[in-house]
């Protein structure tokens, strides 16, 4: 998030989404602009409720110099807030990281960059796209648009193929060893769209309000690429002979991997 759009951020219009886009400084700042505000008390909790789904809290109970160097000393930040005239708070608060694929969320997905995204898959103990469980695909999908192909290694760079192109067009790459043949994903993050509002009629006004969050969900594009060749040759060593968006006869083809499990445990 740009730095200007950081800075008309309140208490008041932060959400769980552009919360992720905040440090912690950015956090206390907010905090200090609304100590006049006198909703502030009353709906403290609801904001740190907020707050807490992207950011580690502790209330520092013992607020003593030596205490607080132990809250530093993890990687918190620490703070006292005005609540009201005679009440203050300490807090310590510390981004929470996106280091496992469990970590990602639907409010902090788009938040993270594609180089991010493939450090966090990649630690998914190397299994693949397909190791992964379906509602963290999910997850992934609603934020970036995701490929894959499975190639022998000694094809997977051939010159104008499939990984080239996806390079040029912005996509990172993580590249999966599995034997003798290499899983390549691709992850782009998705433009934000958004559907255009439909003008009613006076006449039928009142059917605004049942359609107004309809109206206002973006779209969300299919997220694998189905790259046809028009002239293909059947006799000829292709990439897309080995896509595995495609079905195969398990038969014909022998892939040197271990075979991957979809369980989701760390």
């Amino acid at each position: 998030m740009k730095e200007e759009e950081i800075k008309v951020l309140t208490l008041k219009t932060l959400s769980k989404s552009s919360v992720w886009d905040v440090q912690e400084n950015d956090i206390f700042r907010m905090c200090e602009a609304a100590e006049k505000d006198a909703d502030l008390k009353e709906n403290f909790r609801h904001y740190l409720d907020i707050i807490r789904s992207a950011f580690e809290m502790e209330e520092v109970k013992i607020d003593k110099p030596e205490v607080i160097k132990k809250y530093e000393a993890r990687g918190f930040k620490v703070a006292s807030l005005k609540l009201d005239e005679n009440s203050r708070m300490t807090l310590a608060i510390k981004k929470r990281p996106i280091m496992r694929v469990t970590d990602l969320t639907y409010e902090n997905i788009r938040h993270i960059s594609a180089a991010k995204l493939m450090e966090v898959i990649d630690r998914n103990f190397g299994g693949g796209w397909d190791s992964l469980s379906q509602s963290i695909q999910d997850i992934i999908e609603s934020g970036f648009d995701i490929s894959t192909t499975t190639l022998p290694k000694d094809r997977l760079h051939k010159p104008g193929g499939l990984y080239e192109k996806k390079v040029n067009d912005g996509f990172e790459v993580l590249e999966i060893p599995k034997g003798t043949w290499v899983e390549a994903i691709f992850a782009k993050l998705k433009p934000i769209s958004e559907k255009p509002k439909i003008k009613f009629d006076e006449d039928i006004d009142s059917d605004d309000s049942e359609n107004e969050d309809d109206e206002d969900l973006p779209e969300v594009e299919d997220s694998y690429e189905d790259e046809e060749d028009d002239d293909y040759d059947e006799d000829e060593l292709t990439e897309e002979s080995y896509r595995t968006t495609f079905e195969t006869d398990p038969d014909d083809l022998s892939l040197d991997a271990a075979e991957v499990s979809d369980d989701d445990d760390y």
